[in-house]
């Protein structure tokens, strides 16, 4: 019997690029206004400050707002 063992030819492993951060900021930039918007939506928008009239966007994220700590009522 042979014990002889094949195995695939190995080839060097890449290494990953860095990503510049020229190419990266503006995804961050957006990513960050959305995060605001977010945080805006979830945290202040009723009474006053309100930018959609009525209570559809206060009622969407009741639940969210008490779970992060927003006291809304």
């Amino acid at each position: 019997m042979n014990d002889t063992v094949i195995s695939p030819a190995t080839q060097p492993v890449a290494q990953p690029t860095p990503i510049p951060l020229r190419e990266l900021l503006p995804w961050v930039i957006f990513g960050g206004l959305l995060l605001l918007l977010a945080i805006y939506f979830v945290g202040a928008e009723e009474g006053a400050t309100s930018l959609v009239p009525g209570m559809y966007v206060h009622e969407f994220v009741h639940d969210g707002r008490h779970l992060l700590g927003f006291p809304c009522h």
